[in-house]
């Protein structure tokens, strides 16, 4: 595997994780109905981030296509969460631009 796909692989794992850890802390908040667009986007990015790992393990014919969505959804993830305070959900919009980034280079 070439070192775009393993960067992008790994930044794919990464952005999992943070959606994931970001998904569950934020259902413990206390004003939960302010975080609802951050927990359906932190859902939406770890599936596709998900599906692009498995895309790009997989040598998928569509794994440019895959990892352009994956970055239109880091996108989207990356600015909800950045527009909370809390840490998890800073941590989480890094992931996203990393992630984003990462998958914009294996269309480029």
């Amino acid at each position: 595997m070439n070192t775009k796909y393993e960067d992008c692989l790994k930044a794919c794992i990464e952005c999992l994780e943070a959606c994931n850890n970001c998904f569950d802390a934020c259902l413990k908040e206390e004003h939960i109905k302010m975080m609802a667009g951050c927990i359906r986007l932190d859902r939406e990015c770890a599936d596709v981030c998900s599906y692009a790992a498995q895309a790009i393990t997989r040598n998928s014919p569509f794994v440019q296509e895959i990892c352009k969505l994956c970055a239109q959804i880091c996108d989207a993830c990356g600015e909800e969460c950045g527009k909370h305070d809390h840490e998890h959900c800073q941590k989480c919009a890094e992931a996203c631009r990393k992630c984003a980034d990462a998958c914009r280079q294996m269309v480029a």
